[in-house]
């Protein structure tokens, strides 16, 4: 099964909130549904991503391994965002549909090639 977008961006939250409640406040959910997006997945990892104690969170050796990629995803999907909004700011010209296509993919970078 592939990775959820918000699993992976609860996931960096918790990483740098390094507390369920602070991370979920931070996404704009409900405690519960963070804990569950997590538990998911480290049910699709096959082993936990965090060891958890009453006052924290920390990376196992696997949540270590993801992070790094989790963080280029996120940080790739804002990039993305950022020039999405550019886009839809711009005055669209009046051309041809085949013509705007052929400006977007010219005037963008692939943000997944990083990856």
């Amino acid at each position: 099964m592939p990775v959820k977008m918000h699993h992976v961006f609860y996931f960096v939250a918790l990483c740098e909130e390094q507390s369920f409640t602070r991370a979920a406040k931070r996404c704009g959910v409900a405690q519960p549904s963070l804990t569950r997006a997590i538990q998911t997945l480290e049910q699709e990892f096959g082993a936990p991503l965090f060891e958890r104690s009453r006052s924290n969170v920390r990376l196992t050796q696997l949540g270590l391994l993801i992070r790094p990629d989790f963080e280029r995803i996120c940080q790739a999907t804002a990039v993305l965002a950022q020039r999405i909004t550019e886009l839809k700011a711009t005055p669209s010209s009046k051309s041809e549909p085949a013509s705007t296509e052929a400006s977007i993919r010219t005037s963008t970078v692939d943000p997944w090639r990083a990856l």
